[in-house]
């Protein structure tokens, strides 16, 4: 047995040395710069969601601007009940008196509000076309829905409203409707309008609805300031 050192022996019959170089090693024959690229379709999806999420988060925050705007802008409303608005005199009888009073304490017990109004106001031209008028001012989120519930509530003092609709509510903005009930007197037009700072209800006998929501519309302008 040689006592030469085991490094100094030569390599008989041994397999090649491996030559590593800067070349990756493949552990396939494909080209990859053939094959396609699995990642796009998932990548374009997700750009595709990512974009439709700003689209409808950008929409949702304009939806927000302009409802916080409106709010804004209205919920800080005075009415005010002149001695003439709209060609109608202001009637201060004290029959009127309580059946202003009667209606606005009965409104006032269906919704909340910071501050309260009844008023009828008598027309020179026909004594039978008086207009009771009643309501008041509040923060309202949701003016179309409450001015529907007050319409619903009008069913225990007069009778049930039909053919409600809406109708053009001027100026101001907000929603206006209008539609028909039954009193002693026959028929005639019931007509509100509401908005985020007031709602306000009025009683047209002898008026048609259309007669009765351009007379309101006249009213509103003369009764409401922000």
């Amino acid at each position: 047995m040689s006592d030469a050192h085991l490094t100094e022996r030569p390599v008989d019959d041994g397999p090649e040395p491996v030559d590593l170089t800067d070349e990756p090693i493949q552990l396939s024959r494909r080209d990859p710069a053939q094959e396609p690229d699995e990642r796009r379709p998932a990548s374009r999806r997700r750009r595709i969601a990512l974009t439709a999420a700003l689209v409808v988060g950008l929409a949702g925050l304009g939806a927000l601007g302009v409802g916080g705007w409106r709010v804004l802008e209205q919920k800080d409303t005075k009415l005010t009940t002149p001695q003439e608005v709209a060609g109608l005199t202001r009637d201060d009888s004290e029959r009127a008196r309580s059946t202003a009073d009667y209606l606005r304490d009965g409104f006032a017990a269906d919704i909340d509000l910071d501050r309260s109004f009844g008023t009828v106001y008598s027309d020179p031209r026909d004594a039978k076309r008086a207009v009771l008028v009643f309501g008041g001012t509040t923060l309202l989120w949701q003016p179309e829905r409450d001015l529907d519930s007050l319409f619903g509530l009008m069913a225990d003092e007069t009778g049930k409203v039909t053919a409600l609709r809406e109708v053009r509510a001027g100026r101001l903005g907000g929603v206006m409707k209008c539609g028909t009930t039954s009193g002693d007197g026959g028929d005639f037009a019931v007509c509100g309008w509401a908005d985020h700072g007031s709602v306000v209800m009025a009683m047209f006998p002898g008026r048609t609805v259309d007669e009765s929501a351009a007379l309101l519309r006249q009213m509103r302008d003369g009764m409401q300031s922000r």
